[in-house]
């Protein structure tokens, strides 16, 4: 069977199913994905170095926002 985000198990019942890969250099790219749904990707084009973050509401699971950190540029 297939699960959220592609996780080997499903989620207990009133948890969220998510997925979040950190990539590898500028090789492959971070993604972050929520509920089957994916928020941030190279795909998307919403990603870049440092740290890349969606912010979700924990209770309705509603994407507020997603940003990202250049810890290196400072």
């Amino acid at each position: 069977p297939r699960h959220k985000c592609g996780n080997q198990k499903s989620c207990p019942q009133n948890h969220f199913a998510f997925k979040i890969i950190s990539g590898a250099a500028n090789v492959v790219g971070p993604s972050i994905c929520f509920e089957d749904l994916v928020l941030m990707s190279s795909v998307k084009n919403n990603i870049g170095r440092g740290l890349n973050i969606a912010l979700v509401n924990g209770t309705t699971g509603k994407l507020l926002k997603t940003d990202i950190f250049d810890m290196y540029s400072g």
